[in-house]
């Protein structure tokens, strides 16, 4: 195993950096699942410099890449460019330009993966070191869970839902989920050693119980979309089905325990010996399914079958899965009572308007589908009507739902793949998106089938297989929640997606004909130095596009910290970030607060007025110009500011009770105001 991996690294060396590239997606992982700017910009210039390298010292043959890779790269660099151009008509041009700075990173990453062909024993390798990264990283939070403090598991599980470390429940349990799939379909190749093969298998009963600590509703039911989509569509069913049986068991086996976490909770706080009952329960099973594989695999290494039996045993195996699916749908039936009730139920609860307050008590995950995200939809879904075309500029929904909204919830993203695609970018970037994902995921069929015999890779077929396993679960789970917006799962999707498409069979290299012409050969001789030129200047245009909003924040998040201190250096460090991305608000914004703490109402106003120039749309900023103009005792223009801000965002109640005040003659004090603001955001959960 080891000479041929050598060898193939030697034929596939454009593994090396892609093997950087899976550290960082890593690192990200750990620590808020890449979320912030500060995390994924730095992130993305690294990928570029990885993607450089690969270039310079592999080279790059885009004959040799297979059409439908050549198509997929095309129309994602080009919905990465309409996500751009779409800052031009975005209300909040600064959102929109971190919305295509982050489209950027995906093609980046695609591009990193899909474009250099892959072998089977690298694109193992390049699959197995991410999945046992991720396996490593469950097992540190779960041993990290058992040995912290009461008072810390309250941060750690709020509610009794696992948030760390991402920070966000349901994209914890996707990150484990992402990485559960791969590790499950790896572990089906006789390629891969046995003791290999025991860990992927054992490491899946890991990830499915982290991530069953969070509870999220999502999970539940992305899990058996994915579940259906793996059995109808990869090849392998017999071995998968073989595989499952034990991963299931210990899934199974430990899930009671974990799910007692979240369901018995004392005074809304874990019970620290429940979750350690739980972790112990989940180690063990892992442990035993391990060993379990690891020896079924041992012996399948050393059986020889014959052709004929393996036929036999496969159709064996076939027959106990249907048996063996028609007793779970028989299970689940019982269990469940009338689905057609219980689907009732839930659609009900989904569209209620009452948000999480519709769902019957017992455990989160059976209580129904109560929450925020009908509403969510039905404002994308009118605000594409109204921008079909070209949608409404990328990252840009928050203004629009402040605007028309049925909740008391301000979310950033349409919490849906597909609709923040739609709304966002309109028909013309759906489509880009739909031919570029369609092109990619047609060249990842195409490595599933293998390649002609000649060329028989086995092993590239099961890792092209479990890449598109993990791709397809974030799309499934992404289709109801806001994953696109954290790096930390968008990167690893599309670089599985990318690697499938870089096992897809290519044409041979073939050596050009001599020309005779040989002003035809001076112009062909032009072609790498115009090429070399205009990836100059793309990559330049990158470097400033990403660099110049992540140095901003950064400067944002160093006065934060010095403002109480040093004022001046704040207002210094804010104008500079102000200066370094002219399309955003944030850094006029908090100097308006900063000066609004210290008691100068006239530099505030100044800065939520330069703020405004900037973003029209913006409520707060509103908001606060019209509780200053009231404080300074300016009446009449404090009504006018006032109106507007409760027509940006007519449920604020802040916004509505500051223009009673106004109207009836009193004063509203701005200070007042923001420790109201302060003090609504930290009941937020």
């Amino acid at each position: 195993m080891t000479g041929r991996l050598t060898a193939s690294l030697r034929e596939a060396p454009a593994t090396v950096p892609a093997l950087a590239a899976i550290a960082l997606f890593v690192v990200w992982s750990a620590d808020q699942a890449g979320y912030p700017v500060t995390h994924w910009a730095p992130g993305t210039l690294i990928i570029l410099g990885l993607l450089a390298i690969a270039v310079g010292l592999v080279g790059l043959r885009p004959r040799e890449i297979p059409l439908p890779t050549r198509i997929a790269l095309a129309a994602l660099a080009a919905f990465t460019a309409f996500s751009f151009l779409s800052i031009l008509w975005a209300g909040v041009p600064g959102d929109a330009w971190e919305g295509a700075n982050r489209s950027l990173l995906y093609l980046l990453v695609f591009a990193l993966f899909a474009c250099w062909r892959q072998r089977g024993p690298t694109a193992a390798l390049l699959l197995a070191t991410w999945t046992l990264a991720m396996i490593g990283l469950a097992a540190y939070v779960a041993l990290h869970l058992d040995a912290a403090s009461s008072a810390s598991l309250g941060t750690l599980l709020p509610f009794g839902r696992l948030t760390y470390p991402s920070g966000y429940a349901n994209a914890n349990a996707a990150q484990w989920l992402m990485a559960f799939w791969p590790a499950l379909l790896l572990a089906r190749s006789p390629s891969l050693p046995w003791a290999l093969r025991g860990v992927l298998a054992g490491g899946a009963v890991l990830l499915a119980e982290v991530a069953l600590l969070s509870q999220s509703r999502g999970s539940l039911y992305a899990t058996p979309v994915v579940l259906v989509l793996v059995f109808a569509l990869l090849p392998g069913r017999a071995r998968t089905f073989a595989l499952l049986v034990p991963v299931a068991a210990g899934v199974g086996a430990a899930a009671p325990a974990v799910l007692r976490v979240g369901n018995h909770l004392r005074d809304d706080a874990v019970v620290p010996a429940t979750l350690h009952t739980a972790l112990t329960v989940t180690l063990v099973a892992a442990l035993a399914v391990a060993m379990v594989v690891a020896l079924g695999a041992a012996v399948e290494d050393r059986l020889a079958v014959a052709d004929a039996s393996a036929r036999r045993i496969r159709s064996g195996v076939g027959v106990v899965a249907i048996v063996t699916l028609v007793a779970v749908l028989a299970g689940g039936w019982i269990a469940a009572g009338d689905p057609l009730a219980r689907a009732h139920h839930a659609w009900e609860t989904f569209k209620s308007g009452r948000g999480y307050a519709a769902n019957s008590g017992g455990s989160r995950l059976t209580s129904g589908l109560g929450s925020n995200r009908y509403d969510f939809y039905r404002v994308s879904l009118d605000e594409f009507t109204g921008h079909a075309l070209v949608g409404i500029g990328a990252d840009n929904f928050q203004q629009q739902y402040l605007l028309h909204r049925r909740s008391d919830e301000t979310p950033r993203y349409p919490h849906s793949v597909e609709l923040r695609t739609l709304v966002q970018t309109g028909l013309t970037g759906t489509l880009l998106a739909l031919v570029g994902l369609g092109a990619a995921l047609l060249a990842g069929g195409r490595a599933l089938r293998g390649h002609p015999a000649r060329e028989r890779d086995p092993l590239g077929s099961f890792v092209a297989a479990a890449a598109l396993g993990g791709f397809a679960y974030w799309a499934v789970h992404g289709s109801v929640d806001w994953f696109w917006e954290f790096a930390g799962l968008g990167a690893p999707a599309f670089a599985m997606l990318g690697l499938a498409c870089a096992l897809a069979p290519r044409a041979s290299p073939s050596g050009a004909p001599a020309s005779r012409d040989a002003s035809a050969a001076r112009h062909r001789s032009l072609r790498p130095r115009l090429a070399i030129a205009a990836g100059l200047l793309l990559a330049v245009a990158v470097v400033v596009s990403l660099a110049a909003p992540w140095l901003s924040r950064l400067q944002i998040q160093s006065a934060a910290r010095v403002w109480r201190t040093a004022p001046q250096t704040a207002y210094a460090r804010l104008d500079d970030a102000a200066s370094l991305d002219p399309l955003s608000d944030e850094a006029l914004v908090v100097s308006g607060n900063i000066a609004v703490r210290l008691g100068d109402l006239r530099r505030a106003d100044r800065e939520f007025a330069r703020a405004l120039e900037r973003v029209p749309l913006d409520a707060y900023a509103t908001l606060e110009r019209g509780a200053i103009a009231s404080t300074k005792g300016e009446r009449r223009r404090a009504l006018g500011l006032l109106e507007r801000a409760a027509l940006l965002n007519p449920r604020d109640p802040l916004a509505s009770e500051a223009l009673l005040l106004a109207r009836s003659g009193r004063r509203v004090s701005v200070q007042r105001l923001n420790l109201a603001i302060l003090t609504q955001a930290r009941q937020l959960p």
